[in-house]
């Protein structure tokens, strides 16, 4: 039986079958864990199987990859040890002195990853809200090897016009990357939509049970700029290893099940605590007064799961109201099948921009009405 190759299977079929065969030596119809680090070679010292050595790629990493590809609709995917491992690889293979314009309220990590080149003299980063599309433009107007957009944005779920700022960045030659770890392939396609790359972080919703690092760059194209990707890859050694592939191979058979589940709950949770008294804002792009709302609804297939709330007696009964929640662990990461809560701006330190009255909401796959009355009773211990 050959591997699938697909051609409009809906996410749930790809998430299932797209990379995927039968072990050809077993016939057993779930991939093999391949722990070996090496691999043989002919007498012309050729790989006899196409692999040659575990950090360069490997049995698991191919399947894993084929599957990711076909989920963002992309022509070429490669994983890495974890998501800042994989946007570094983007950052490391633009030519010194690149300028490069990035969302204004990206993942604190990107934005160290950055600050960290730029201080090395290797990038030029611009930072703007990503969300005005005319702000966009504007920085455009400098000669600019990368835009890289972050949307819904983290923690402040902004939404950027993908489709606008293709428009802007293609006649240019500037590449255009999409970190979609909020939204995941299952919520939104930043290629379809004109974006050259995408980026998650595996250790998100890709996997799914906090349980693995991850991450992977997702192409449009396969051209030298992928090759480029994947070469820094192996030279960095920031292969993602065979188990974590495994786990990560068998985590994305659930994905669209998980997210939609997830993203439902979320809706209903911000709907139900929109208005509350003691918050200030509920900020989720599901919402009709969130101001990206209208963006959302025709660039995105789902509103996210993730929640922020303002807690209107600020910042010491955001904190409180973390210790009287019973079923929101609080805890760095999202995505995972648990539900999480965060203050974002303890964690992001003293130069973050984020309010600090903010709470930051990774909603999981518990039921939805028992996630509602634990954050209830949590609000009306600090009211």
């Amino acid at each position: 039986m050959s591997e699938h190759k697909p051609r409009s299977w809906y996410p749930e079929t790809l998430a299932i079958h797209a990379g995927r065969r039968p072990d050809p030596t077993t016939g057993a119809v779930m991939a093999p864990l391949h722990l070996s680090t090496t691999y043989l070679r002919d007498g012309a010292a050729q790989p006899v199987a196409g692999y040659s050595y575990s950090r360069d790629g490997h049995p698991n990493s191919h399947t894993v990859e084929a599957t990711l590809a076909a989920l963002d609709a992309g022509a070429d995917a490669c994983v890495f040890s974890s998501g800042v491992a994989a946007a570094q690889a983007v950052f490391e293979t633009l030519p010194r002195g690149s300028r490069v314009v990035a969302t204004a309220d990206s993942y604190y990590g990107t934005r160290r990853q950055l600050d960290d080149l730029a201080a090395r003299g290797w990038l030029e980063p611009e930072y703007v809200d990503t969300s005005d599309t005319d702000a966009v433009a504007r920085a455009l107007e400098r000669p600019t090897a990368l835009v890289w957009i972050e949307t819904p944005s983290n923690p402040m779920l902004r939404i950027a016009d993908l489709a606008a700022i293709a428009k802007l960045t293609a006649p240019r030659g500037t590449r255009l990357a999409c970190d979609g770890t909020l939204a995941t392939p299952i919520g939104q396609q930043p290629l379809a939509l004109g974006a050259d790359l995408v980026v998650h972080s595996a250790t998100k919703y890709l996997g799914g049970h906090s349980d693995l690092l991850g991450g992977v760059v997702v192409s449009r194209v396969a051209d030298d700029a992928a090759a480029a990707i994947r070469e820094r890859r192996s030279v960095a050694g920031a292969m993602l290893a065979p188990f974590d592939c495994w786990l990560l191979a068998r985590s994305l058979a659930t994905l669209p099940w998980r997210v939609r589940a997830q993203c439902d709950s979320a809706l209903r949770i911000a709907t139900a605590l929109e208005g509350h008294p003691a918050l200030r804002a509920v900020i989720y792009p599901g919402l009709a007064a969130h101001p990206g709302h209208a963006r959302a609804c025709v660039q995105m297939r789902t509103f996210g799961a993730m929640i922020s709330l303002r807690v209107a007696a600020g910042r010491t009964a955001a904190l409180a109201m973390t210790g009287h929640l019973e079923l929101f662990a609080t805890a760095t990461s999202l995505g995972g099948v648990e539900s999480l809560v965060e203050h974002r701006a303890s964690i992001e330190g003293p130069n973050t921009a984020t309010p600090d009255d903010l709470l930051r909401l990774s909603v999981g796959l518990e039921h939805p009405d028992d996630l509602l009355a634990d954050l209830h009773a949590a609000l009306e211990a600090v009211a």
